[in-house]
């Protein structure tokens, strides 16, 4: 999780290509780049260990934009494959501006 993030981070897609499962990765890969993201907090985890197939992250991630500075909530899902942990999906909780760079 935290590698895919800092990939995200610092606009490494070839990586999030790489960890993302080729059942649900889409087939182009385009990075915002006018988004920057500048947190990640790591909120819950459920599996993920060594004996384990599966698990999920819950996770807080901020980012800034032109427009303001934002937040999205999610909890991901990742699976052992090849002996690798891969992205498979997530659900957003939320994403949402949490306040306005510019408030008045």
């Amino acid at each position: 999780m935290r590698s895919r993030y800092a990939a995200y981070a610092v606009g490494h897609g070839d990586h999030l290509f790489r960890t993302w499962h080729p059942r649900t990765r889409p087939a182009d890969l385009t990075l915002d780049t006018a988004l920057t993201w500048t947190a990640l907090d790591v909120v819950a985890l459920s599996g993920g260990a060594a004996e384990d197939e599966a698990g999920t992250v819950e996770f807080r991630a901020r980012y800034r934009t032109a427009s303001g500075v934002g937040e999205l909530h999610e909890v991901s899902r990742f699976e052992r494959r090849a002996g690798r942990w891969v992205y498979v999906d997530g659900d957003v909780l939320e994403q949402c501006p949490r306040w306005d760079s510019n408030p008045h």
